[in-house]
């Protein structure tokens, strides 16, 4: 089981969270530039990659359309202590794409591959994966899957819809099965992990059952749920005490508050949810400034 790497969500202190409470069997990071690894905003990109010991293995996710970058940043992740590298052939972002990177990918399998290749170049034997979806506009399953798996890649992580598709209709975990069938026969080695819609640990493991998947990468259903790889229901109680828990854990680690403290409320408006006035909460949560307004907020509304 894995978190799926989520721009702006999936930081060190979110993984901290799954630490705390149940963690999966691997983490990937945010995606980062290759490009940017090796530019003037090098030390973000660096921020985005930091990570503790008790969090490994990590996967390193990256995006970018440079061999030649990809092949330096993988010898980089390596020196950093990373357990692999992770290329985004995935991303629907119209600026990511418009550099040749992401899912625009899809319709370049050439340069896909030779991404793949300077990888192993730069850093022979270090695991590497990819995360994409079933094709651009329309299903590619039979076209684009087999050409990553001629590289003999690690793993695969499918998100179950076209990038047009974006984020509905609802996933096609009816293709699952196919894509099995290609792994068996152009790489049995490779591991094939799913994408989408995917809201709990018993959800996770009923569709590997039905699949023949080997692991389901769960993205927005992990935000604001450290408990989902623990099947723990949270209490109100254990929502609010967890809200503060990760705002303080935030704060220890990113220290400019005033900087980065609105990338807080997207954690705040998952937290609140299952709970008595949990609205109310919520829309009080997207008002505040800082910890301490945050702090007063929560202890508030136990006093209620």
């Amino acid at each position: 089981m894995a978190v799926a790497p989520m721009s702006g969500v999936t930081d060190q202190p979110f993984r901290e969270m799954f630490l705390k409470y149940k963690r999966p069997d691997v983490f990937w990071t945010e995606f980062v530039s290759a490009d940017g690894l090796f530019s003037k905003g090098k030390e973000h990109c660096l921020e985005i990659l930091t990570f503790k010991s008790e969090e490994r293995p990590i996967v390193a996710q990256v995006f970018g359309a440079d061999p030649e970058y990809f092949l330096k940043t993988a010898q980089l992740l390596r020196e950093l202590g990373f357990d692999g590298i992770d290329i985004n052939m995935g991303c629907p972002h119209r600026d990511i794409e418009k550099k040749g990177g992401g899912a625009a990918l899809m319709k370049d399998p050439a340069l896909a591959k030779e991404i793949i290749r300077a990888i192993k170049k730069g850093a022979p034997g270090f695991p590497i994966s990819v995360k994409t979806r079933i094709g651009y506009s329309k299903n590619e399953i039979q076209q684009w899957i087999p050409a990553l798996l001629e590289e003999k890649v690690s793993a695969i992580t499918i998100h179950f819809r076209t990038r047009e598709e974006l984020f509905c209709p609802p996933a096609h975990w009816e293709l699952a099965k196919e894509v099995i069938k290609l792994r068996d026969k152009y790489c049995p080695e490779t591991l094939i992990i799913g994408n989408g819609d995917v809201k709990s640990l018993v959800q996770a493991n009923d569709l590997i059952e039905e699949t023949g998947l080997d692991g389901i990468m769960i993205g927005r259903g992990a935000i604001g749920n450290p408990w989902i790889f623990s099947e723990i229901q949270p209490t109100a109680q254990e929502r609010l005490d967890a809200i503060i828990e990760h705002t303080q854990i935030f704060l220890d680690f990113y220290k400019d508050e005033s900087k980065h403290f609105e990338r807080m409320k997207k954690h705040f408006h998952a937290y609140c949810k299952g709970f008595l006035r949990a609205k109310e909460l919520r829309d009080s949560l997207m008002r505040v400034k800082d910890f301490k307004e945050t702090k007063k907020l929560i202890k508030d509304f136990k006093g209620v």
